[in-house]
């Protein structure tokens, strides 16, 4: 996209090189709220359909519940897509206006609601604006080839990105273990990109698009390489290989998986498709997911409305469950410049999958999913001079950590040049981009390398690391986009500090 976006997933783009990735108002059909209530509230729902929706209804994890649900589902006139009964969650589809309300009614559910207001189509991220790729015959590449010294990879000379945290000289030390993958939840990955193909493990990736994975391969690829580019650029800054190809990724022997969660052209990242993936990461054995985007359609849910408060409680049930099984979720906080600890905040973009209406938000309320869950890491955004980036989202007590996500209007010396992030696009191909959804598989890069040298560490106590062993550079004396709040060990800016690789690696070595 051409136009900075406040989606995680819609990353900046720029040259080619690297392609460019990273609401409290009931705006569903009247009829949804509408079905009476009591035990034959589900055998009561309207005669005439409307658009096919899907649906997640939260229940207790009762045998009798889920039973009783499904039955009232199908009573309704709806169909199951697939139960996650270990969280509790139920996927459905159903054209019934009243089919939201009338499961609500149900005993057992504790919240049931439309994961989006467009019909189901046959089959978002966070940049800002579209890849550029890199002509690797053009002059930047070589005089990056050119400037390489010995062990770098060809193009490192123009990721300005690893020397900020450090990254190049933590590979040196420790370049992340075979027994640590980072899953890619995103628009898919090209496994057949030279750098990414040595650390892929197709094992553990699937497609999640229907809300129920799909193993098959290849189904974790992006359906349209030209418009689905933002997985595989995410991928690249994490795990691209030291093979004398190309350019290096910050955990370069770790291993990266994709969960595909977005339907074509990278359109909307659903509930029930983030459901999935969380869901499937924990079951297989994935250390930390990446997750550069926003649960369509609205840009905050929030808990007065039935249907979003439905959405946060299943993917925050799934996001809890992957940590409790062993899994660091890392998420971008976002590319609309807001601070996300403020009163109250504006939203023009939701519902994004139909006709958006004016709202205003109260953050306590509303949450951003999942960069918000308990437990999630929040990623801010930084430029070359180690400034916030122009895009990124803030907040005192909102941000976790900040990482590189690039920035045009701050330009790193030769051979670089370019202020956005370099990494690789799908056909073998490499480009720029620029957003919080360049930050976080920064994160999400040194996350494997502190799970590489502490294997045994929780969710919990990976997360406590990022945070201490980030450098926080204070709050700018210069007068920045927006007013910096918070001290010099955390601030809304960074949070706890810029993640740092050596530092991960280092601590571990010393121990």
């Amino acid at each position: 996209m051409d136009r900075l976006r406040s989606r995680r997933r819609h990353a900046l783009l720029a040259v080619p090189v690297g392609l460019a990735l990273t609401a409290s108002l009931g705006l569903l059909p009247a009829a949804a709220s509408a079905a009476p209530q009591g035990p034959g509230a589900a055998k009561a729902a309207a005669a005439e359909d409307g658009p096919l929706l899907s649906y997640v209804v939260n229940t207790d994890r009762e045998r009798g519940t889920l039973a009783r649900v499904k039955k009232a589902i199908t009573e309704a006139r709806g169909t199951v897509v697939v139960a996650y009964e270990q969280i509790g969650v139920v996927v459905a589809h159903s054209a019934n206006p009243g089919f939201g309300a009338a499961l609500r009614a149900v005993p057992g559910v504790q919240s049931a609601g439309a994961t989006r207001t467009a019909p189901i189509t046959p089959a978002a991220t966070t940049d800002v604006g579209k890849p550029e790729k890199l002509k690797l015959s053009g002059p930047a590449a070589l005089a990056a080839a050119r400037s390489a010294e010995p062990g770098q990879e060809p193009l490192e000379g123009l990721q300005w990105d690893l020397r900020a945290i450090k990254a190049d000289q933590a590979a040196k030390v420790n370049p992340g273990s075979r027994d640590v993958t980072v899953g890619v939840i995103d628009t898919g990955v090209d496994d057949t990109h030279p750098d990414l193909a040595p650390n892929f493990s197709r094992s553990q990736s699937a497609s999640c698009v229907t809300g129920k994975a799909d193993t098959s391969p290849g189904a974790w690829r992006p359906f349209d390489p030209a418009q689905d580019y933002h997985g595989t650029h995410v991928a690249g800054t994490i795990a691209a290989a030291r093979n004398g190809t190309g350019i290096a990724g910050v955990a370069p022997e770790a291993k990266v998986s994709a969960i595909k969660v977005s339907t074509a052209k990278g359109a909307f990242f659903y509930a029930e498709s983030v459901v999935c993936a969380f869901v499937f990461a924990a079951d297989h054995h994935i250390a930390v997911t990446n997750n550069s985007y926003y649960v369509d359609p609205w840009l905050f849910n929030c808990s007065d409305d039935p249907d979003q408060k439905a959405i946060a409680d299943a993917v925050g049930r799934a996001a809890s469950y992957a940590q409790r099984k062993g899994t660091l979720n890392i998420a971008a906080a976002g590319n609309s410049s807001m601070d996300l600890s403020a009163k109250q905040l504006p939203d023009a973009s939701s519902p994004n999958d139909t006709t958006p209406k004016n709202r205003t938000i109260d953050p306590a309320k509303c949450l951003d999913i999942p960069a918000e869950l308990p437990g999630v890491v929040a990623v801010s955004a930084t430029g070359v001079k180690s400034l916030k980036s122009f895009y990124s989202n803030y907040g005192l007590g909102r941000i976790d950590v900040a990482a590189p996500g690039g920035d045009n209007r701050q330009v790193p010396d030769l051979p670089a040049k370019d202020g956005r992030i370099l990494s690789t696009l799908p056909g073998g191909d490499y480009g720029y981009l620029q957003g919080t959804s360049m930050a976080s598989p920064h994160v999400a890069g040194v996350a494997a390398l502190l799970k590489s040298a502490h294997p045994d560490a929780s969710p919990q106590e990976l997360r406590w690391l990022l945070r201490a062993q980030a450098s926080n550079p204070g709050c700018p004396v210069a007068p920045a986009d927006a007013a910096c709040t918070g001290t010099q060990h955390v601030n809304s800016f960074y949070g706890y500090g810029i993640v740092d690789a050596l530092a991960a690696v280092q601590d571990s070595d010393d121990d």
